[in-house]
């Protein structure tokens, strides 16, 4: 193992049906975190989530989950 998470991993699936997608390389809004990419698998919805709190999150377009964090830098 390379010292991350399970859930920060691709491919992760927590008890939701949240899917780890990537790390968006921006910073969390928690201490020392990043902001990875979700997407759900019931719905579809992509988001950003800190990563330590993937294990736990729920959709917040279908499972009335927290608002996901800006995952994609703007472009300008």
């Amino acid at each position: 193992m390379n010292g991350m998470s399970p859930s920060t991993q691709t491919g992760y699936v927590n008890r939701n049906g949240q899917v780890t997608i990537r790390n968006s390389d921006l910073a969390g809004n928690d201490h020392l975190q990043s902001t990875y990419q979700l997407a759900c698998s019931h719905c579809g919805n992509n988001y950003g989530s800190n990563g330590s709190d993937i294990f736990e999150r729920k959709c917040p377009k279908c499972q009335g989950g927290r608002l996901g964090l800006a995952f994609t830098a703007d472009l300008i």
